[in-house]
């Protein structure tokens, strides 16, 4: 029996089953129950929301957030071999967790859920930044989230808050910004999964804006960041003459100098700049 719940703890799911993690499907499971249930607690209140959840692996995640409170859980999990522990989880709390197997980045989990919804995963490495970047760019905003937990490598979660001036700061941090609050919550240690990761992870909370913070055109916007920081050691005269023959004095008035730099200009700069593109 566990300290949250009757079931088994995980390391004995894990043995019962068979479920090594796999490389090829970016998995590091979570096996502190503990601190799976401490990540729930950091989505915010979950009694009146649907929860989804991306790779919950043998469900220590998941049986964190029913422990919690949640009103359901919609797990979508690509690895077969975890259907039959996932399913034991699913008996434990009936009509509360609904189990899909399949690839999350295929599957629309709409239809399966009801708002309010919130996000909540321990998203596998090789899937994570994709799946982010698409809660972040939906065709309309705001979104159907009302939150993201997700955990990450720290590297891509200080991507995440990252602000002008630092070398993490880049479109991730951009996107997210514009649209959401973010901020890390928690940092884990490489020995609080199995098997262990080379570097140490974070989760990080973003609660999405009722609009984004500045105006701007999503994919005017969306293209001039990617010009700029994918040659972000070059002035941007440089790195953004192809948008427009005019780029400096659209730089100017937009209140960025055209020597700066993409890692120099924050958000609303940003912004300004996409602003002046709109008529085109």
């Amino acid at each position: 029996m566990s300290a949250i719940d009757d079931l088994p703890p995980l390391r004995e799911v894990i043995t019962t089953h068979g479920l090594s993690a796999r490389k090829s499907l970016g998995q590091n499971f979570l096996l502190d129950l503990n601190l799976t249930a401490k990540i729930a607690r950091r989505a915010g209140e979950l009694s009146d929301c649907d929860i989804l959840e991306i790779g919950p692996g043998p469900g220590g995640l998941t049986r964190g957030l029913l422990a919690e409170g949640a009103r359901k859980v919609l797990a979508i999990e690509k690895d077969e071999r975890c259907m039959p522990a996932l399913a034991e989880i699913a008996d434990a709390y009936p009509g509360q967790l609904e189990v899909i197997n399949g690839d999350a980045l295929e599957i629309d989990p709409l239809s399966h859920l009801t708002p309010p919804i919130r996000v909540a995963a321990n998203l596998p490495y090789n899937v994570g930044t994709e799946l982010l970047v698409r809660w972040l760019t939906p065709k309309e905003w705001p979104p159907y989230w009302q939150s993201l937990t997700l955990m990450f490598q720290r590297e891509v979660a200080e991507r995440i808050i990252a602000t002008p001036g630092s070398k993490a700061y880049g479109r991730l941090a951009l996107l997210a910004q514009w649209r959401a609050d973010a901020t890390i919550v928690m940092s884990l240690p490489p020995e609080a999964f199995s098997p262990p990761p080379k570097v140490h992870s974070a989760v990080v909370h973003l609660t999405a804006l009722p609009e984004p913070r500045y105006p701007a055109d999503p994919a005017i916007l969306s293209r001039i960041v990617a010009a700029a920081f994918n040659q972000r050691r070059k002035m941007l005269r440089g790195s953004l003459k192809g948008q427009a023959p005019d780029i400096e004095d659209r730089l100017i008035a937009a209140g960025i100098k055209p020597t700066d730099r993409a890692e120099q200009v924050g958000l609303e700069q940003f912004c300004a700049l996409a602003r002046m593109f709109e008529k085109d």
